[in-house]
C-alpha cells in the first residue's frame, strides 16, 4: 500500500492507522500548493479531488477520505484492535465518533489555516470549537482512549485534529483531559513513528 500524505495534515491519521496495524506501506510526499508528487507527477491523477489522504492499494485501487481509510487500515489487521468488529455497536459508536471528528471540529479548524478568512469567521469558528471540546473533555471523564481502554482509529485521528491547535495557537488549556489524552497519544511509540516520519516531533503535544 501507498498511502500519498502532506506533513501535519489530516493524513497523519491513516499514518498512524498503518504504523499501529503494521502493515506494510510506503509514502508519498504531495505539494497540497501545487499538487504535485516529490518525482513532479501530478496528484489529481491519483486522486481528483487533490487534497489528502490517498491509499493506493496493493491492486491499484485507491481509498479516500480519512474516516473510511482508516476503518480499511483496522479491517486488514483485526488483530492490532484498532476498530471494534464490524456489525458490533462499538463498530458504530466507532463511526459516530469518526463522523463527528470529521464534521465537527476538523473542517471547524479550516478557518483559522485560512489567511483570507475574516476575523469574525475565525471566532466563529473558534467559539464553535470550544464547544466541541466541551463535549470531548466531558466524555473522557474517566476514559484512557474515545471508546474506553483501548486505543482505536478515532483516537488516532481526534490526535490529528487537535494537534493543529499548536498551528493555529488555539489554547487548550481550559481542557485538562484533551491535554493529558494528547500527551497520553503522542507518547505511543508508533504515534512517534509517525511524527517522525513527517518531521513533526518538534509540533507534538509531547
Amino acid at each position: 500500500m501507498k498511502l500519498y500524505y502532506a506533513p501535519g495534515a489530516c493524513s497523519l491519521s491513516p499514518h498512524i492507522a498503518l504504523r499501529e496495524a503494521g502493515v506494510a506501506f510506503t509514502l508519498e510526499k504531495v505539494d497540497l500548493k501545487t499538487h504535485k508528487l516529490a518525482n513532479g507527477g501530478d496528484y489529481t491523477a491519483i486522486n481528483p479531488k487533490g487534497y489528502v489522504p490517498a491509499l493506493q492499494l496493493d491492486n491499484g485501487e485507491v481509498l479516500t477520505e480519512g474516516p473510511a481509510i482508516v476503518q480499511y487500515i483496522a479491517d486488514q489487521k483485526p488483530q492490532a484492535g484498532l476498530a471494534p468488529a464490524a456489525g458490533t455497536l462499538e463498530r458504530y459508536h466507532l463511526a459516530e465518533w469518526l463522523s463527528f471528528i470529521t464534521s465537527e471540529l476538523h473542517k471547524s479548524f479550516s478557518p483559522l489555516f485560512n489567511p483570507d478568512a475574516a476575523a469574525a469567521w475565525k471566532d466563529a469558528a473558534r467559539a464553535n470549537i470550544a464547544k466541541r471540546l466541551d463535549l470531548i473533555e466531558r466524555h473522557l471523564d474517566g476514559k484512557t482512549y474515545l471508546l474506553g481502554e483501548r486505543f482505536t482509529v478515532a483516537d488516532g485521528y481526534l490526535f490529528t485534529v487537535l494537534n493543529w491547535s499548536g498551528w493555529t495557537q488555539y489554547d487548550l488549556s481550559r481542557w485538562p483531559r484533551i491535554q493529558s489524552y494528547l500527551e497520553r497519544i503522542a507518547a505511543r511509540p508508533k504515534v512517534r513513528e509517525a511524527l517522525a516520519a513527517e518531521g513533526l516531533l518538534q509540533n507534538a503535544a509531547a
